[in-house]
């Protein structure tokens, strides 16, 4: 049974509030007094997934889920889905648009910086039908 659940809306092409939601878990987590260097891990992935979610997705929800042995931080989103989800996780790959490049986005490090932070990820998608991502945190060891 979770100890909390949380969510947060993420707006495709609202680089204005991008973010917003990533703090905000970084902030929770600080507030129930986990390890810096785990707090760190969560947030990398949860504003990562979050500007996925702003560049790539359609509209989508970040869900926060903390138990005695996890954080749990969950993406999801209605956009165009991820064609070649192997390709995704290579390093410096990515289907960003030029206009979001010249903002300093899109360097394709997303999922990258998520694999090398979570302890486990999972990822759903399919072209057009949306991403699932699912990135766990096991905390027993860095709580107490």
């Amino acid at each position: 049974m979770p100890h909390l659940k949380k969510e947060f809306q993420v707006k495709a092409g609202d680089f204005v509030h991008a973010g917003k939601g990533s703090m905000q878990i970084q902030s929770t987590l600080k507030t129930i007094g986990y390890d810096p260097e785990i707090i760190r891990r969560a947030s990398i992935c949860a504003y990562e997934s979050e500007m996925n979610i702003v560049m790539h997705g359609g509209d989508g929800t970040i869900y926060l889920t903390v138990d005695d042995r996890w954080i749990i931080i969950e993406a999801c989103d209605d956009g165009v889905g991820i064609e070649d989800i192997e390709l995704a996780f290579k390093e410096g790959y990515s289907t960003a648009l030029e206009e979001h490049q010249e903002m300093g986005f899109g360097a394709g490090m997303g999922l990258p910086n998520i694999k090398k932070n979570a302890d486990s990820v999972k990822v759903n998608s399919s072209k057009n039908k949306g991403t699932y991502i699912n990135m766990f945190f096991r905390t027993d060891k860095n709580h107490g």
